[in-house]
């Protein structure tokens, strides 16, 4: 028989397993996380333009990133299916420094009031918002890196709050 693990997602038979969260009260959670898209200072000048050959870049990626954090579910396996009370995307367009290359910041927060948290639904949100960035604009820019998406904070649950230290990226 395995040894206990502080990995959730699996049985004492070291089986995968979705948690029984039934019996756990709920209660207002939040999740905060970031990323980035790096690209060329020439594409980032599209993109504040408007004139990318798709359309408004940064309009269409806040709605992908909402759309995702309301499927997280159905992409991640394990995940709950969660009513979310609210997913808001801020998208920004920074430009190029000494230090740092032209890129879109992205911050999502999702809220919901259950029996477990939004970390998945917050990390998709970046996630996929930040694609949204990379399809739109990929005919101009194939070098494009998406970097840094990490979990800045949660709140909420039986494990309280957390909230991460620079951690790079």
């Amino acid at each position: 028989m395995p040894t206990s693990s502080p990995l959730t997602h699996f049985d004492a038979q070291g089986q995968a397993h979705m948690v029984d969260v039934g019996a756990k009260p709920a209660t207002h959670r939040v999740a905060v996380a970031t990323g980035r898209i790096e690209m060329l200072p020439a594409t980032l000048a599209l993109i504040r333009s408007g004139t990318a050959k798709k359309g408004d870049v940064l309009g269409i990626a806040r709605i992908a990133g909402i759309m995702a954090a309301k499927k997280t579910s159905d992409l991640i396996p394990l995940c709950h299916p969660l009513a979310l009370s609210r997913v808001a995307i801020d998208l920004e367009a920074v430009d190029a420094d000494g230090t740092s290359a032209a890129a879109v910041f992205c911050t999502a927060t999702v809220e919901t009031t259950g029996p477990t948290g939004v970390e998945m639904e917050a990390l998709t949100a970046v996630q996929v918002a930040l694609l949204t960035v990379y399809d739109m604009c990929k005919a101009a820019d194939r070098g494009m890196t998406i970097t840094g998406v990490r979990l800045l904070e949660k709140h909420g649950g039986k494990s309280g709050s957390w909230v991460g230290g620079d951690q790079g990226g």
